[in-house]
């Protein structure tokens, strides 16, 4: 018997170009960071409406840029929501500071804004929000918020590059803005991230801050002026990004018609939360399902083991932060954040990347659908 096609999770699209491009940066003089790098940061900071934009190695790195940007560190809280990828918690405790976290909404995920506004304290510095694909919170009013308390705002915008608000691209508005280059992402420069700034100055900060807290002196000698990591993109990695920038839309739009067609054709049970289907102007990176398991005579591991065994890869997106080993450390337990701990215990990441057909997805949900049905 034939064993079925497997629709991967994730697969990003390298373009035969692309690898052409790589190989000559190879054959060229300068691999690391150098020319290729210069133009994929005027490119992208384009499409962020010309805001400064630095590239770096991943977007946790951005983060740490970021969080060091803001003179963030020992003493310090930082707001953030326990529905996300452990990057933002992780830099908050890396640079000394204390991760406060607080709910989100249930379908959108955007972070709980009243709860952010009541967990704000004397010590409370800066507001980190994770973007999910589907819908944006609303931004009006966090930056509001962020304005009535003085607050910075480091937007973790690592899946929804692309996405607008009020026609206006994310990272083209508000204060700093990370996005992810992971191979799973929009757009992939194999590893690597970018940050998006306020002006120069903060760029040239980060100019220092993402190789070593390096500047050059008038004689062309060294000094270190803040310790700082490595965190710099090479010309390999960049001249990836330069062609999967110009695919961007085509890209985008072949996203959105697969997200289309999953809201098309995915079985009608009882208990399932899907994304958010209403905002335009919203990229799709994954497809996030929310499945009472239970209800259906299954665990999440036995549901995500029968799709393996048809041929369909599935991630988890994503676990609760606070119930994590490190966040136990401040006080955090189950409990506390109903809507992150129920994406945390439901949710499975099915299929979605440009090498999928409306086929691919019409088969994803019609085995979702017999193996619910038992």
């Amino acid at each position: 018997m034939t064993a079925p096609t497997f629709r991967k999770f994730a697969q990003p699209q390298l373009s035969e170009a692309s690898i052409q491009a790589v190989a000559d940066v190879l054959r060229s003089s300068w691999i690391t960071t150098g020319p290729k790098v210069t133009e994929l940061e005027q490119a992208l900071s384009r499409t962020f409406g010309n805001r400064p934009t630095r590239l770096v190695t991943s977007a946790t790195g951005a983060m740490e840029i970021a969080l060091a940007l803001c003179d963030i560190g020992a003493g310090d809280e930082v707001i953030t929501s326990a529905q996300s990828f452990f990057s933002a918690m992780n830099m908050i405790v890396k640079c000394g500071a204390k991760p406060v976290f607080v709910d989100c909404d249930l379908v959108t995920r955007a972070i709980d804004l009243a709860q952010v506004e009541a967990a704000i304290t004397p010590q409370t510095r800066a507001i980190m929000p994770t973007h999910f694909p589907g819908a944006l919170g609303d931004m009006d009013a966090l930056y509001a918020l962020a304005k009535k308390y003085k607050l910075r705002v480091i937007e973790d915008a690592a899946l929804v590059q692309g996405s607008k608000w009020q026609g206006k691209p994310v990272g083209a508005f508000g204060d700093i803005a990370t996005f992810s280059f992971h191979p799973n992402k929009n757009m992939t420069t194999i590893e690597g991230g970018a940050i998006v700034v306020n002006n120069e100055a903060e760029a040239q900060r980060v100019d220092v801050l993402r190789f070593h807290g390096i500047s050059k002196l008038p004689d062309q000698t060294r000094d270190v002026v803040e310790a700082s990591g490595k965190f710099n993109m090479s010309d390999v990695s960049a001249v990836i990004g330069l062609h999967q920038l110009a695919q961007f839309d085509t890209f985008m739009a072949q996203r959105q018609t697969l997200a289309d067609r999953y809201f098309e054709r995915f079985p009608q049970l009882p208990g399932v939360v899907l994304p958010p289907h209403e905002q335009k102007d919203q990229t799709w990176n994954m497809f996030c399902v929310l499945i009472p398991y239970e209800n259906f005579g299954h665990t999440r591991t036995s549901f995500r083991n029968a799709l393996n065994e048809a041929g369909i890869g599935t991630g988890i997106s994503y676990e609760a932060c606070h119930l994590t080993s490190v966040a136990k450390h401040y006080g955090y337990h189950e409990g506390m954040f109903p809507n992150a701990e129920r994406i945390a215990r439901e949710t499975v990441t099915l299929p979605l990347h440009v090498g999928l057909t409306l086929g691919d997805v019409d088969e994803i949900c019609a085995v979702v659908g017999k193996v619910l049905a038992g």
